[in-house]
């Protein structure tokens, strides 16, 4: 009998949660699909403390009260440094039977582990935007990225701009960081008037009746140049299409949310939320333009969603976003307020353009799938497996 040439993998899971984050989309769309992916044998899943050869057909909830005890558990330095000095060896004891299997993390993080060993890094907003972050978060990826690097023989990363900051700034060879671009799931599509109406009534929305941002709230999403640029539109104009904003709260957005209450109160905008993840296609599908003026990202999921969705799209032109956006957005500067409301105002007027942009960002926004995705990862690990 032929040995099984097949390349078997183990892949950590432990950023799959619900709500999924864009890690934890990525993570979730590698455990979905790659068992499916020709000369894929044996798939383990790694979920932090344990190994299952069972498939993760939904994300699992995480409760506000383990989500408050991580967040309490990261600020607390004794914590952090048992959990550096524990885990390791914990980890090794599971994995080390594991060493004819690649190993891959796509959450940035390695343990130890005997055979081949692969990390996707997204961003290094930690490094580029270090106030745009929890100082100890920022400590903790200074302290684990080095010993990831050490530890890893090859990196992917989600997008040409993460690979280069990766190659740059940690000087690794350019011929052992890939990048593999993430894409829209299947639910994110063009939607009719008549099935988005009940959907978004149960919001306070109408199909076409208001422009959208969908991200965390945070300084790094850039909503303070969002807001000003939208509270200079005229008056008529914001109030027949008010900015919502979908999004959980994050770190610093004290003043943010201080600003979106008092555009609430004044009739141009509403925040909803974490909206959940069986309600966002409808959302998007249902907005007369999508904006994201973020200042940094790995990749820029929303703005690909948007595109999948239909929704003509204003976007800054910072770090990845030109790569996700092509020809298909306004790119603006994240600092041009007044060129934002210009672009803004087209989004929600120009008819001609409009039609334009949701052509092409169809068209664009099928040039990415997670088949894709999967298939170039799975290139890497077979280049690791020879």
């Amino acid at each position: 009998m032929m040995p099984d040439s097949r390349i078997k993998v183990v892949l950590a899971t432990d950023a799959i949660f619900s709500p999924l984050t864009g890690v934890g989309r990525y993570a979730f769309e590698m455990a979905t699909h790659l068992s499916e992916q020709a000369g894929i044998g044996k798939v383990k899943y790694f979920n932090g403390i344990g190994c299952s050869s069972t498939p993760i057909k939904e994300p699992p909830p995480r409760s506000d009260q383990a989500r408050a005890l991580r967040a309490w558990a990261l600020h607390n330095r004794l914590v952090v440094a048992a959990y550096r000095f524990l885990t390791p060896a914990w980890r090794w004891a599971v994995l080390r039977r594991y060493g004819d299997h690649v190993f891959h993390s796509p959450n940035y993080f390695l343990p130890p582990f005997p055979g081949p060993r692969v990390a996707t890094f997204h961003d290094l907003s930690h490094v580029r935007l270090p106030a745009c972050h929890p100082p100890e978060r920022v400590r903790f990826m200074e302290q684990e990225l080095p010993i990831t690097l050490r530890r890893a023989d090859h990196i992917i990363t989600v997008s040409e701009f993460s690979r280069r900051e990766v190659i740059d700034h940690y000087g690794w060879p350019a011929d052992k960081v890939t990048a593999t671009p993430l894409a829209a799931s299947a639910e994110y599509h063009p939607r009719s008037r008549e099935t988005l109406a009940p959907k978004l009534d149960a919001l306070g929305l109408e199909p076409g009746g208001y422009a959208l941002f969908v991200g965390t709230i945070e300084p790094r999403k850039n909503l303070a140049v969002l807001l000003e640029a939208y509270a200079g539109l005229p008056l008529s104009l914001r109030t027949r299409y008010p900015l919502v904003l979908a999004g959980d709260r994050g770190w610093r957005s004290e003043d943010l949310h201080a600003r979106i209450q008092k555009a609430q109160r004044q009739g141009w905008a509403r925040y909803l939320g974490y909206v959940p993840e069986k309600i966002l296609p409808a959302l998007y599908a249902g907005a007369r333009a999508f904006a994201y003026p973020s200042r940094y990202e790995g990749f820029g999921l929303p703005v690909l969603e948007a595109m999948a969705s239909g929704v003509p799209v204003v976007c800054s032109h910072a770090a990845s976003l030109p790569e996700v956006a092509g020809d298909a957005a306004l790119q603006h500067d994240p600092d041009d307020v007044k060129g934002l409301r210009g672009f803004l105002r087209r989004a929600l007027e120009d008819d001609a353009w409009r039609r334009e942009a949701i052509a092409k960002g169809l068209a664009r926004a099928q040039t990415f799938s997670w088949e894709r995705t999967v298939a170039e990862t799975v290139a890497v690990y077979r280049r690791l497996s020879v």
